[in-house]
């Protein structure tokens, strides 16, 4: 009974991340916020043009004021990924006062490192974009840090073409462990597994 128990647990977080991944808010909100992934030496990968790809469409759309994006480096690396986004966003129109940053390797540090900032401009209500099969962990981490998400994940992504089951898998089992034991908890677990830089700025 135990065992079975865990299964559905798992099958039913596994359904909560395929419908939110599947869902696109209608809402207007106070801030886009942008998750970070890898960039390509001061050029964002495949994967990070499309989510900035996302949140351009919703910022001409005039769905928010202000654009969060977020994303460290790791040691070695000149750009981090947030800096990477908001200068790729500027090139497209958005304007450089109107976007936040913050940083870090993981979605929780994403979103905490980029607080003080959204605190500072009274923001609360956001639009997340990242990737379908994250989208549900970003927004409960989002939520557990007092701000209130609505989804908007990116449409075809180049990720979900590539071992897509994998990435499902994973965010099941993330999620499914860090409703019993916390997202702070399993960030900080990460922390230690890898050396973390989060730059101060810029």
């Amino acid at each position: 009974m135990i065992v079975s128990a865990i299964f559905l647990y798992f099958i039913f977080t596994f359904f909560q991340i395929w419908m939110t991944g599947h869902h696109h808010t209608t809402s207007n909100a106070q801030a886009i916020v942008v998750f970070g992934t890898t960039e390509n030496n001061g050029t964002p990968s495949p994967e990070l043009e499309a989510r900035l790809t996302q949140a351009l469409v919703l910022w001409n759309e005039q769905r928010a004021p202000w654009v969060v994006v977020t994303g460290g480096n790791i040691p070695g690396d000149v750009y981090t990924e947030s800096g990477v986004s908001k200068s790729w966003l500027v090139r497209h129109g958005v304007q450089a006062s109107h976007i936040l940053q913050g940083f870090g390797n993981d979605t929780w540090q994403n979103i905490s490192t980029a607080l003080p900032a959204m605190k500072a401009h009274a923001i609360q209500t956001v639009i997340t974009v990242t990737d379908p099969f994250h989208e549900y962990r970003a927004m409960a981490i989002a939520s557990s840090q007092g701000l209130m998400p609505q989804p908007s994940p990116v449409p075809n992504s180049p990720t979900v073409h590539d071992s897509l089951w994998k990435y499902y898998l994973k965010e099941t089992l993330s999620v499914g462990v860090a409703r019993v034991l916390g997202y702070h908890l399993l960030s900080e677990w990460s922390t230690v597994a890898s050396s973390v830089n989060l730059p101060s700025g810029g």
